[in-house]
């Protein structure tokens, strides 16, 4: 039984431990995915009512960049729990907060229902799932590769990355079923559809994951050094010991979430909005084109992983970021042509380009970083670069489309971010087993209590 799988600390078997590590990332994304495509569909009308089309949407994607401020104190507080007290209890409530959240979000009132409170209970809604998922990656990735054999360890991780595609997956999905209905039906209540599907995500989650076991580093841990583990402060101790690696590690991170938060988020409303705000196009046909750029997402993911593990972290990451660059400076001029064609074309190019430089980008952090500061130092510099990059890209997107009036000057803004990726890459050390005999992932540093 699953109870006494984990009482008896034995290992659970890899496929468990990596759909349980995948499907909390994926409801994460999902999330995201869903209230981004709902803006840019719905709760313009229903949330955010002005008399200004544009700013109506401006205030839906800022209220989207608002949960991701949450996500680095969810990153200190779970990061803190995840390496005090186990990987596996810091898991299982950002699950639970994430799916309560999403679920609530498909039974709040409208504008039109309760008026002003409508967007704040929603606007709370968003922090509460920015806090939660704010540690969801870091656990979920440390978990799943402090299980894995040493050769295997991006392999195994790369099923927290595919989360993301996979839940956005999920979500434009939803959307496009969402879309069958007719218009007057998806804005007064069918919208609400996808965030109720996130109760079913959270029943599959809590049922996986009561059945994984603690990570075997973290047991060893706690057999050796227990008191001591209990009494240290991690967020403090990976400041003064790896604080250069939080901000490079930060770096890497911002670019990577800035193009894929545009790719997923704004490239829908920009494709779908009518002119001069965007190229007015169908929406059908480009939430499937998303799905599709998606799954050559997760195909990236995949192959950038398993090479990872043989020739290292640093030669495929800095591969995809070059080619993330180059993506980003020609995507939007190939969208700017103004039809589904070339939307989508552009989608699946810059998704993939992406997809090689994300795949092994979190056990590339987690090996950054020693056992006992490890979800902690994980979760502050993915987050730290969610916030400043994925958090407020759409928003940004939006105010140079509006400025401007050309969607290309999007591309130069994400090819610099992307830069400061590539140079933080370059700075940054080679982890990976295969080209460095560095200290094994399971060696901790020496512990020091903290009062």
């Amino acid at each position: 039984m699953a109870t006494s799988n984990v009482a008896s600390g034995k290992r659970s078997s890899m496929g468990r431990v990596a759909f349980a590590s995948g499907v909390g990332t994926a409801l994460e994304f999902y999330d995201f995915a869903i209230y981004g495509t709902a803006t840019a569909l719905v709760f313009t009308n229903t949330f955010f009512q002005t008399d200004d089309a544009w700013f109506s949407t401006f205030m839906g994607l800022a209220t989207f960049g608002i949960g991701f401020l949450m996500g680095p104190i969810g990153a200190v507080l779970f990061g803190w729990i995840g390496d005090r007290y186990g990987r596996r209890r810091a898991l299982m409530l950002t699950f639970m907060g994430m799916g309560a959240a999403t679920v609530l979000m498909g039974l709040l009132p409208t504008y039109a229902q309760i008026g002003l409170a409508a967007p704040i209970l929603l606007v709370i809604l968003r922090l509460v799932h920015g806090l939660t998922g704010g540690g969801e990656i870091g656990g979920a990735a440390v978990l799943a590769i402090e299980h894995a054999p040493t050769e295997k360890r991006a392999r195994y991780g790369v099923f927290a990355a595919l989360g993301a595609p996979v839940g956005t997956i999920l979500a434009n999905l939803a959307f496009a079923l969402v879309l069958l209905a007719p218009a007057e039906s998806v804005q007064s209540w069918v919208w609400r559809l996808p965030f109720l599907f996130g109760g079913i995500v959270l029943l599959i989650g809590l049922w996986l994951r009561r059945g994984v076991a603690e990570s075997p580093v973290f047991r060893e841990m706690m057999r050796e050094k227990k008191s001591v583990l209990q009494k240290q402060a991690p967020l403090s101790q990976v400041f003064r010991s790896n604080w250069r690696r939080v901000l490079l590690a930060a770096g890497v991170s911002i670019g990577i979430n800035s193009i894929a938060f545009v790719l997923s988020i704004y490239m829908l409303s920009y494709a779908t909005a009518p002119a001069p705000e965007g190229l007015g196009l169908p929406r059908q046909p480009i939430v499937v084109g998303s799905i599709v750029a998606l799954l050559l997402h997760a195909v990236a993911n995949v192959v950038s992983a398993f090479l990872s593990d043989r020739v290292g972290r640093r030669p495929v990451m800095i591969g995809g970021a070059v080619a993330s660059i180059g993506g980003a400076l020609f995507i939007f001029h190939l969208a700017a042509h103004g039809t589904v064609a070339s939307v989508n074309a552009a989608l699946a190019i810059g998704f993939v380009a992406t997809g090689l430089l994300f795949g092994p980008l979190y056990t590339y952090f987690t090996e950054l970083f020693p056992p006992e500061q490890r979800q902690t130092g994980l979760g502050i510099a993915f987050q730290a670069g969610a916030v400043l990059g994925g958090g407020v890209a759409p928003v940004i997107a939006n105010r140079i489309v509006a400025i401007t009036g050309d969607a290309s000057h999007i591309g130069y803004y994400l090819a610099g971010l992307l830069l400061v990726s590539l140079v933080c890459l370059i700075v940054l050390p080679e982890t990976a087993p295969a080209r460095t005999r560095a200290r094994s992932l399971d060696s901790p540093s020496p512990v020091t209590s903290v009062d």
